[in-house]
Parts: C-alpha cells; structure tokens; sequence
C-alpha cells in the first residue's frame, strides 16, 4: 500500500473522474475550491498560494472541494458550512470520520450525507490511479439558499 494515502503529506491526489463527472451532472460547478494547476476540476480554482479559506466561494455558482486530508479537513468544512450560509451550494468529498468534532458540529443534520460504497481509488494528473485508500469517504453537500436571482444554489435532479 501507499503510505502517502495513511498521512497528509501527498495533498494532490485528483478526484477520480468518473466521480467528479457523476457530481458536476447534478450541481454544475464553477468552482474547485481546493486544487492545482495540474488537478483542477473546474477552470475557476483555488491553489494552496490562494489560500482558499480566505476566499469568498460565492458568485461562480455551485463549489466542488476536495480539500486536503489531515488537519485542514476541518478547517475546510467549517468554510463549506458558512459559505452554504451565504446562499452557495458546496460539495465536499471527505474521510467519512462521523467521529470528529467537525462532523459534529458542522455537517450532523446540517447537510445532506452520501456515503460511497467501498473504498475510493484517487488518480494522480495523468490519470493514473493508487490502490484504494483505507478509509471510506462521503459526500457532504451543503445545499446553498437559492436567491430569487442567483443561481449559487447550483442545479438540482
């Protein structure tokens, strides 16, 4: 197994494609929160440099983040939280770690939960992919208050 994928030390792994293609169906995103030149999903994106929890994620319609794994987590989700506060739609794919304080308080009856069955194997730029990872991961979506004119709340099945 990769050691990288027990620690926080690699942060760029990709989303897999499939995964991201089935979520930008449903919620149209215009903005990767947390990525790379080399991994974004999205052609507006956020780096490390841009420090993304000091951003406003508003005004490029839904958010998809992939935030970094270990000790920003959540720092990330608690941002998620509050931009859904604003009005905007944010999906997070995360550790499924229902024993945080961050689940707790942020995401524990105040998003919607999707829990992906089996264990996610991340992809590196060019496609290829690492061994499954040793946790299992979710899918947290924050569903933003859509606005009269506004389409941050992202599109909806």
């Amino acid at each position: 197994m990769n050691k990288a994928l027990l620690s926080s030390k690699k942060m760029d792994y990709c989303t897999p494609q499939w995964l991201f293609d089935e979520l930008d169906g449903q919620f149209d995103f215009g903005l990767d929160a947390a990525a790379s030149a080399c991994n974004a999903k999205c052609k507006k994106y956020f780096t490390e440099s841009d420090n993304a929890l000091t951003q406003d994620w508003g005004g490029h319609g839904a958010v998809f983040c992939n935030p970094p794994y270990g000790r920003q987590t959540g720092a990330f989700v608690e941002k998620a939280y509050r931009e859904s506060q604003k009005g905007t739609t944010v999906v997070l794919l995360i550790p499924a770690r229902t024993d945080t304080r961050y689940f707790h308080d942020f995401i524990l009856e105040k998003a919607e939960i999707q829990f992906l069955r089996g264990r996610l194997k991340f992809e590196d730029s060019d496609g290829t992919a690492y061994p499954s990872v040793p946790f299992p991961s979710m899918i947290v979506v924050f569903h933003g208050a859509k606005t009269q004119n506004s389409n941050e709340g992202g599109k909806r099945n």
